[in-house]
């Protein structure tokens, strides 16, 4: 794996390298069984960067963010080695693992609305964190979907069930509800891979304010997103990491591996 270098190109990420370390991934492998997912990588993220990771299907980029959630603790078969370190802390050593998803929030490929309104959708996790008044959760629950770019939309029907909404709604409930647990990580798995593009752009919107907040891990097939959304960039190829970069570099194709620069043209996919 080689890492680019930054780019003259003026790019979000230009403050990124003197921010401090939020996730520190050495030597990871990821396997289901006696198949290995992904396959020795290391790599680091930021604080309030949006790291962006590319690569075609059955590259190991969902199986990378369920080791950093801890998924392992609940996929039969799944077994992670080598080191995930979250604010100087493994995350193999959280006794509770719980409590550790508390901390890190996951918005997945297909916009899942709970079985309930729109409210308790929000209200979810600070209820089961302790928070029981409504005098209390009102105020989250509002800026959690006003965060969500939801809450013009939605302010007039709480009460309604959160999955008759519309799939971009739904969508935005999910990040909404991902972020009432207060996390200060968010994976994103495709987030839009079910949303149509102007709905698309509105969460991109969204993830560009919140990154002013928290650290954003962002995986997505859509290159082009990677290109507007991420500060650095990593590619995955069949379970390997083949390069980390500057975003702008990568896609001006400063690349160290043919393979990038094929995969980021569109050359195979």
């Amino acid at each position: 794996m080689v890492e680019v270098r930054r780019s003259s190109t003026a790019h979000t990420g230009d403050v990124v390298s003197s921010s401090p370390v939020k996730l520190d991934v050495r030597n990871l492998s990821i396997y289901y069984g006696t198949r290995a997912a992904l396959r020795d990588v290391t790599l680091d993220v930021r604080q309030n960067e949006i790291f962006g990771i590319i690569g075609p299907a059955n590259s190991g980029k969902t199986s990378f963010l369920r080791a950093l959630n801890r998924m392992d603790f609940f996929v039969p078969g799944m077994r992670v080695e080598g080191s995930i370190v979250l604010d100087g802390k493994e995350v193999q050593e959280w006794r509770n693992v719980y409590a550790l998803r508390r901390r890190i929030g996951v918005v997945f490929p297909l916009p899942v609305g709970l079985p309930m309104s729109i409210y308790d959708n929000v209200a979810l996790a600070p209820r089961l964190a302790g928070i029981k008044k409504k005098s209390r959760l009102d105020p989250i629950v509002e800026r959690c979907l006003q965060r969500a770019a939801l809450w013009d939309e939605v302010k007039d029907r709480l009460d309604s069930l959160g999955s008759l909404l519309s799939g971009g709604q739904q969508q935005r409930l999910t990040i909404a509800r991902a972020l009432s647990q207060e996390p200060d990580l968010l994976l994103l798995d495709e987030f839009s891979i079910a949303v149509d593009p102007v709905t698309t752009m509105r969460i991109e919107d969204v993830l560009k304010d919140l990154k002013q907040e928290l650290t954003i891990v962002l995986v997505t097939n859509l290159v082009q997103q990677a290109r507007r959304l991420a500060d650095r960039t990593a590619f995955f190829l069949s379970g390997e990491l083949v390069e980390i970069g500057d975003t702008a570099a990568i896609f001006d194709g400063q690349v160290s591996d043919d393979r990038t620069r094929a995969y980021v043209e569109g050359r195979f996919g």
